[in-house]
């Protein structure tokens, strides 16, 4: 079974029907931003166009040349690894504080406290 790791970028490998209705085709971007039952199936944010906000605070289409372009989120929805493939891991696209955080919620109270101690010492 396909295993993935918080925040890593995947894409689907199938259509994806989404709650309103649209469908999410084929190689749509997205990450993971939950993991549920090690890894049984993930909660991952997909992502459409490049968008930006005109003056009466709508979307429209941009580019993503444009210095107030973002990539729109069109669904945050559970798949299921047979659904999406590996682009990126987390490393590669997130800072180095939502990689801590990834691995922080993964930890048990005990080691949180042993991380905690240790991240003191550096202060």
């Amino acid at each position: 079974m396909k295993s993935f790791n918080l925040f890593d970028t995947v894409k689907t490998i199938e259509e994806i029907t989404l709650s309103n209705g649209d469908i999410a085709p084929i190689d749509t971007i997205g990450v993971i931003v939950e993991i549920y039952n090690d890894g049984e199936a993930y909660e991952v944010e997909l992502f459409g166009n490049w968008v930006e906000y005109n003056q009466q605070g709508e979307f429209v289409a941009s580019h993503s040349n444009s210095p107030n372009a973002f990539v729109e989120t069109i669904a945050v929805i559970t798949l299921y690894p047979q659904q999406i493939n590996f682009v990126k891991p987390a490393r590669e696209t997130v800072g180095i504080r939502a990689q801590l955080l990834g691995v922080l919620d993964e930890l048990s109270e005990d080691k949180l406290n042993q991380v905690k101690d240790f991240a003191e010492t550096l202060r």
